[in-house]
């Protein structure tokens, strides 16, 4: 069950990586909302709910850091729809939402590793 949970988190890390690197990438380019970014967002998201489960451990989660966790993934998600809206009916994507995804994505890593 350990190793089975192992693979979740190395899915989650794949998820946040997918997420940043898109993120990284278009903010040394054009600044755009990728595709990529939205499903970095998703697998991090869904292997994130499914790391939350108290399957096969024998610690007490910290509840309070996965609904900080999960409200910060809510807030990229709502960014990145709402930079993907304006990009498509504006053509470009407001830098505070832009910038906000990158510092946002970076913060809830940040929480991952700092908060024990």
């Amino acid at each position: 069950m350990e190793t089975l949970r192992h693979v979740v988190v190395l899915i989650h890390l794949v998820g946040f990586a997918t997420l940043f690197g898109a993120w990284l990438v278009a903010a040394v380019g054009d600044r755009k909302i990728t595709r990529l970014q939205h499903w970095g967002l998703a697998i991090a998201g869904v292997a994130g709910l499914a790391l939350a489960a108290p399957w096969g451990i024998t610690w007490e989660l910290n509840y309070v850091k996965i609904g900080v966790k999960l409200v910060v993934l809510l807030v990229i998600g709502a960014l990145l729809g709402i930079g993907a809206a304006r990009q498509r009916k504006a053509g470009s994507v407001p830098a505070p939402v832009f910038w906000g995804i990158g510092v946002l994505t970076l913060l809830n890593a940040a929480l991952a590793v700092l908060w024990r």
